[in-house]
């Protein structure tokens, strides 16, 4: 929702954060500007994901997720030349938006990233897409495309990206419940392997949680 600051007030919150000559005081201007959530902001908070300073970028993922699906284009079309950090946390901000432009992206970051938090951001994300965003002939062949990449990813080795892919997995599942059966089946057979093979106590149990909500 856009905020009911004016431009101009927008603008001096940037400055601010360009001012910022402490890491404090930069979280604290960066927190300010997220808080307006306009439009104005968005380029800004962008910039500060590529700063060292993981604060500021959390405030800033915050910031953007808020602000919703108007800063997916700008994160596409800058992602690009970004350094890797930017690039993880601008994976954090698409996977909490859920918007489809973004999918091709979260599912190369959910099997191909090197870090997992990363992974693990991507996996959960890409079963919180916004479906409805999509067209009626292009939704089944996406979520196919989510589904084959989270079977994947629920063998990571890293037990934190397997359970995103547990959340990512029970996400899907709910979204594709009014469409097709298929899913469903390869989600449930991919749970009850997991149960026999998953050597972590807490993903063994967030699986049996998805189990109990989903039955």
């Amino acid at each position: 929702m856009r905020s009911i600051v004016t431009t101009e007030e927008v603008k001096a919150l940037i400055q601010a954060v360009d001012k910022a000559d402490s890491a404090d005081e930069l979280l604290e201007a960066v927190k300010a500007l997220a808080a307006v959530r306009h439009e104005v902001a968005i380029p800004k908070l962008i910039e500060v994901l590529g700063y060292n300073n993981p604060g500021a970028a959390v405030a800033a993922v915050d910031g953007l997720i808020d602000i919703g699906e108007v800063a997916v284009s700008y994160i596409l079309e800058k992602l690009d030349g970004y350094n890797y950090g930017a690039r993880a946390w601008a994976t954090r901000v698409l996977a909490g938006i859920g918007d489809p432009r973004a999918l091709d992206l979260l599912l190369d970051a959910a099997s191909n990233d090197f870090s997992l938090s990363v992974r693990r951001a991507a996996a959960k994300g890409l079963g919180s897409i916004r479906w409805p965003k999509l067209s009626s002939e292009d939704v089944l062949q996406a979520q196919m495309k989510v589904l084959d990449t989270l079977l994947v990813v629920s063998q990571d080795p890293e037990w934190v990206v397997r359970y995103g892919a547990v959340v990512g997995l029970q996400s899907l599942w709910s979204a594709t419940a009014a469409v097709t059966l298929e899913p469903q089946k390869k989600i449930l057979e991919r749970f009850e392997e997991m149960l026999d093979i998953e050597p972590e106590l807490v993903v063994r149990v967030r699986i049996q949680l998805a189990i109990a909500q989903l039955n």
